[in-house]
């Protein structure tokens, strides 16, 4: 078994929670850049990860408050795939990734850090793009600040 190593996140585990769920507040404000949205769809939005595994770490949300896909409609559903089907276009398009991380984490024990709120995690990958510095000085490198990655990618989302 190999170990995955992210000590880099542990300001998102031992840092201040908001009082509220991010996932409910952020798109009521206007704010978009401020709060990572780049885009948004009738039932769900895309948002970047503060605490990235990678650059150009999203996240894809429905706007229900719910803890999974259990109890999205059809219609919420149908739009959480097409939106993710979308944020792969442009992600592609703007980073040139070789692979993508997908996925949902279901629950405290899958690894859900916002367990209450259901959410899709999307992580590009380059070959090599994890080092000795995760592993030897535990320290993720992260090649570009995180508004510079909003900069490039909100363009892209938004073209439509």
């Amino acid at each position: 078994m190999k170990t995955l190593w992210a000590p880099w996140r542990m300001e998102y585990i031992l840092g201040k929670k908001e009082p509220e769920c991010i996932f409910c507040s952020y798109p009521k404000k206007t704010n978009d850049r401020d709060n990572l949205i780049l885009y948004r769809s009738a039932h769900n939005f895309v948002m970047m990860n503060k605490y990235p595994y990678n650059n150009g770490h999203i996240m894809v949300v429905p706007y229900i408050h719910t803890s999974t896909i259990d109890n999205l409609t059809d219609e919420v559903l149908l739009d959480f795939m097409k939106v993710t089907q979308y944020s792969l276009k442009c992600l592609k398009e703007a980073f040139r990734p070789e692979g993508f991380n997908i996925g949902i984490n279901i629950g405290a024990v899958a690894g859900a850090g916002m367990e209450e709120h259901v959410h899709l995690h999307m992580v590009p990958r380059w070959a090599g793009d994890t080092s000795f510095m995760s592993v030897l000085g535990e320290i993720k490198v992260i090649p570009e600040y995180i508004m510079e990655t909003y900069d490039k990618l909100f363009p892209v989302f938004n073209k439509r």
